[in-house]
């Protein structure tokens, strides 16, 4: 990444790589922005009307469409294309297909000779996260996906209703799997620095009403309730996917709840799961280990292994 523009590939242009591009342009994040689609004319469709957009932005954002062999130069590469399977509540439904789009795809990009950053968003993006680090061989740092920083952002935003503050005195993360066995790590949720469990237990009257676990069920359906009723979730994972690509090109070491490649972190090794980590300009600088509690430690297991059994069903 050694280039003095900051250059991003969206490939997949669709409703998320879209939004991603849009939040991008209008937070100024990046110098560049090439947008590759298996459309082109969608592709170019996209990059004409973002374009239109730079009157009315801090700085101007250079956007226009490209192909895999164009990716040597790109400092990240964002990877929103999938399929989403009719009538399944479960994104690892979604495996075989994306398997089939990712397979050829990581390859042509690879042999463009790129070395940057791969940020994976296409679901199950855990699994998508894993396969483009096997397939690439890059280096794990150099692979990750949004993972369960959504989940985490929709956790904070559903507390901040409940108690009521802003969601970004929130702090706290929503582990594990991007899917049906996420979990909410509440013995890190504090507000304003004060633990929840401590709150819930010294104001019972006041926050009686609120139930952790229907809390939990909440933020693990919040995507579903989205996309049962107009068809797609996209501004809020195209703003995550904007934050993340920030914290990357700032070399920010902002901590963020991603799918990383795990190797002894948690007692988990050769696997890709939604846990904090460091993100800096080389991808994943570290991950942080919480100290979790005996249930979110069977919690996150648990976790762990729904996503090893769907990898036994990946040919790489």
């Amino acid at each position: 990444m050694g280039s003095s523009l900051r250059k991003v590939a969206i490939v997949g242009v669709g409703y998320v790589g879209a939004s991603c591009a849009y939040a991008l342009i209008n937070q100024s994040i990046c110098d560049e922005i090439m947008l590759i689609d298996r459309t082109p004319d969608r592709a170019y469709a996209q990059a004409l009307d973002l374009s239109h957009c730079m009157d009315f932005t801090h700085s101007r954002t250079k956007v226009y469409t490209g192909t895999y062999e164009q990716c040597k130069d790109m400092d990240i590469v964002i990877l929103c294309s999938g399929a989403t399977p009719p009538n399944s509540k479960n994104r690892l439904d979604a495996l075989e297909l994306a398997q089939d789009i990712h397979k050829p795809m990581i390859k042509q990009i690879m042999a463009s000779g790129f070395q940057g950053v791969f940020l994976a968003a296409a679901n199950p993006v855990d699994l998508v996260t894993y396969m483009v680090w096997k397939l690439s061989e890059l280096p794990r740092h150099q692979v990750l996906g949004t993972g369960t920083s959504i989940d985490s952002s929709r956790l904070k935003t559903l507390l901040s209703n409940y108690l009521p503050v802003d969601p970004r005195s929130v702090q706290g993360y929503v582990l594990g799997e991007h899917g049906e066995s996420q979990f909410p790590c509440w013995s890190h949720v504090t507000i304003g620095g004060k633990p929840i469990l401590d709150i819930l237990a010294q104001h019972p009257k006041r926050f009686g009403h609120m139930n952790l676990e229907e809390i939990a069920l909440q933020t693990k359906d919040a995507g579903w309730e989205i996309y049962s009723r107009k068809g797609s979730t996209h501004y809020g994972i195209g703003n995550a996917l904007a934050y993340i690509t920030r914290s990357i090109l700032n070399d920010d070491h902002k901590v963020i709840a991603v799918s990383a490649i795990l190797d002894q972190e948690y007692g988990q090794t050769d696997l890709c799961a939604g846990v904090p980590a460091i993100i800096n300009r080389q991808g994943v600088k570290e991950i942080v280990e919480l100290n979790l509690s005996p249930k979110e430690k069977d919690q996150f297991n648990y976790s762990c292994s729904v996503l090893r059994q769907a990898v036994q069903r990946l040919s790489l």
